[in-house]
C-alpha cells in the first residue's frame, strides 16, 4: 500500500523568492531562479520530507493583475495549484512589506478555506523580521520568518507546514502504471504537449 503525502502550493506575488525557498526546502535545485520576474510559469513537482512525513511541494509562477496571455496564464497555474492542495505557503518579502496585490492574495486564500502557512522571505536581519510583523494584518494568522538564501528559519516553517497537513491515508495498491519523462531544451512546446496529453494546464 501506498501512503497520501499530501500536497503543498507555494503562492505569492512575482519576486518573493518563492522559486528560491522552493529549491531550498526541497535540497535541490529543481525550479528556475532567475530575477527577472515571470520566471516560473508552469507548476512544479518535487517531494519534500521533514521529521519522517514525506509531502509534494508545488512551486508557482508570481500572482499579479497583469493582463497580458502570459500573466493570465500563470495565474490559472497558481489557481489550479491552490486548489489541489491540501495546504498553501504564501510567501511574501519581509523587505518590501505588504503590497495591494498581496491582499487580493489573501483575499484569494481565505475563499479557498484551505490552511495557509505565510512565509515572509528575505529576513537576513533582525530589523528585516520586525518589519515583517506588519504582514499579520493580512489575517491569515502565524508567520514565519525566514532566508532562503541562508536557511535561516526554514526548520520551524517546515514544522508548521507538516503540522497542517492532513494525516496520511492508505491509497490504492499501485498499478504498475509507467512514468515518462518528457525532455528537451525551452521553447520547444514541452508543456503544450503535455498540456494535451492530459487534457489539462499543468
Amino acid at each position: 500500500m501506498r501512503v497520501s503525502r499530501g500536497l503543498v502550493a507555494v503562492v505569492g506575488r512575482p519576486n518573493v523568492g518563492k522559486s528560491t525557498l522552493f529549491n531550498r526546502l526541497v535540497g535541490d535545485r529543481v525550479a528556475i531562479v532567475e530575477d527577472e520576474p515571470g520566471t516560473t510559469r508552469d507548476r512544479v513537482y518535487a517531494t519534500v520530507e521533514w521529521r519522517g512525513r514525506e509531502f509534494t511541494l508545488i512551486d508557482t509562477g508570481g500572482l499579479d493583475d497583469g493582463t497580458s496571455e502570459v500573466e493570465a496564464g500563470v495565474r490559472r497555474q497558481a489557481e489550479a495549484a491552490i486548489e489541489e492542495a491540501d495546504v498553501v505557503m504564501f510567501v511574501v518579502d519581509a523587505q518590501s512589506g505588504i503590497l495591494p496585490v498581496e491582499h487580493d492574495v489573501a483575499d484569494r486564500l481565505r475563499r479557498s478555506r484551505k490552511p495557509v502557512v505565510m512565509a515572509a522571505n528575505k529576513a537576513e536581519s533582525w530589523k528585516t523580521e520586525a518589519q515583517a510583523a506588519e504582514f499579520y494584518e493580512l489575517g491569515l494568522g502565524e508567520l514565519h520568518t525566514v532566508s532562503a538564501l541562508q536557511g535561516i528559519g526554514t526548520g520551524d516553517l517546515l514544522d508548521a507546514v507538516v503540522a497542517k497537513l492532513p494525516p496520511p491515508t492508505d491509497e490504492e495498491p499501485d498499478t504498475g502504471e509507467a512514468r515518462i519523462a518528457i525532455v528537451g531544451r525551452p521553447n520547444v512546446g514541452k508543456s503544450s504537449f503535455l498540456n494535451r496529453l492530459a487534457g489539462e494546464e499543468r
